[in-house]
């Protein structure tokens, strides 16, 4: 008989996903990216873990609509190296966005997840498109609206 204290261990085959559907126009960038991260770790559910993979997928459509708040379009910028000596290379968030409108979350949310195997393996189920239509049209994703 089973203690009614014993800890409840989700396996990975166990866990049932779905296909969430969210609009990025007209949402403010960071808190639109802590709810994504929220989603894509499975936080939301009953049966959360940490170290299990356990989130949904999300295709997140209209993602060149976000918007920034205060001056971040020209202040905000974005470091990476390129592993050179002198290879720091930026960009601000307002060039970002006009050529490549999607990456602006897919950096938010990254940062917002937790750093590893198992981070990465999350990251997989983000789907970011610039415009209105997306090519998950087969799995039927289910509209979440983000207040």
């Amino acid at each position: 008989m089973r203690n009614k204290f014993d800890t409840i261990y989700v396996k990975n085959e166990a866990v049932q996903r779905e296909w969430l559907l969210v609009d990025a126009s007209s949402q403010c960038l960071g808190r639109f990216a802590s709810r994504i991260a929220h989603l894509l770790r499975g936080k939301h559910k009953t049966l959360f873990q940490p170290s299990v993979d356990n989130g949904d997928y999300v295709v997140v459509i209209n993602a060149s609509k976000i918007s920034l708040s205060g001056n971040k379009e020209k202040d905000k910028i974005h470091y990476w190296y390129t592993g050179y000596p002198g290879g720091i290379k930026s960009v601000t968030a307002g060039e970002m966005r006009q050529n490549h409108p999607d990456r602006l979350i897919y950096l938010a949310v990254k940062r917002m997840m937790p750093k590893g195997k198992l981070g990465r393996a999350m990251l997989k189920k983000l789907f970011l498109y610039p415009a209105q239509t997306h090519d998950q049209t087969a799995q039927k994703p289910k509209l979440v609206e983000i207040k």
